[in-house]
């Protein structure tokens, strides 16, 4: 969970320009399990942002390395708020995504949102 944390971080802190913490861990699935040995890849990607806050996906994926075999092993969904040098939170540039994969995904945050605020 750690290193999820950090993934998302690095992404957010990218976005912004800015310190950021992190303000909740809206999901976190694990599909499978990881043995010793097995090699971790982590991909966090900005799903939407807020005007101080933006979600963050990530995807981790676990490779044995003797057969090759990479597996989908767990997904999370967390939200960061951006800093500024007084530790309030900071706006942020609106991210606009520009491929259809971001757009899905920033629909799938939106929606997560709805869902939530229910």
């Amino acid at each position: 969970m750690k290193f999820i944390d950090d993934a998302a971080a690095v992404v957010a802190m990218r976005h912004s320009r800015s310190t950021v913490v992190t303000a909740a861990v809206e999901q976190l699935s694990f599909h499978h399990p990881v043995f010793i040995g097995n090699l971790l890849s982590l991909k966090a990607s900005l799903n939407m942002t807020g005007r101080t806050s933006m979600e963050i996906g990530v995807r981790v994926e676990t490779e044995d390395p003797l057969s090759g075999k990479v597996v989908h092993i767990a997904s999370a969904y967390l939200t960061f708020v951006a800093m500024d040098e007084n530790r309030r939170p900071k706006e942020i540039r609106p991210w606009v995504p520009d491929t259809p994969e971001a757009k899905r995904r920033e629909q799938d945050a939106k929606d997560r949102k709805q869902q939530k605020n229910f």
